[in-house]
């Protein structure tokens, strides 16, 4: 699985069931993957996405729907879908960890 398909899906379970445009996931994940060492053209992350979201929804049960033209959306049936889901919770609740206790006490010195 490439980068750019880790991106776009992780920006699409970040989207929720509203989905998003090919241009909104082409800039989210152009902003991620680019780098001052490692520069890329946004026409060719563009061309990239359009391609993979158009591939991956063409079949009904395919993990990428599309609601209505344009607009991209993890399919909320498929059993491949639900398992992102499920992992991207857990990734979240591991990230929050508890606040350290802060001392309000009075220094002696």
């Amino acid at each position: 699985m490439n980068y750019y398909d880790k991106e776009i899906l992780r920006i699409l379970i970040e989207a929720g069931s509203d989905g998003l445009s090919v241009q909104h996931i082409a800039r989210n994940v152009f902003n991620a993957c680019n780098s001052f060492f490692t520069p890329i053209d946004s026409s060719e992350v563009y061309k990239y996405v359009q391609n993979y979201l158009r591939k991956m929804s063409k079949d009904r049960n395919s993990m990428i729907e599309s609601p209505r033209r344009g607009i991209y959306r993890l399919n909320a049936e498929n059993k491949n879908s639900q398992q992102l889901y499920l992992l991207l919770l857990d990734d979240k609740e591991e990230g929050e960890k508890p606040k350290p206790i802060e001392d309000n006490s009075l220094s002696l010195f």
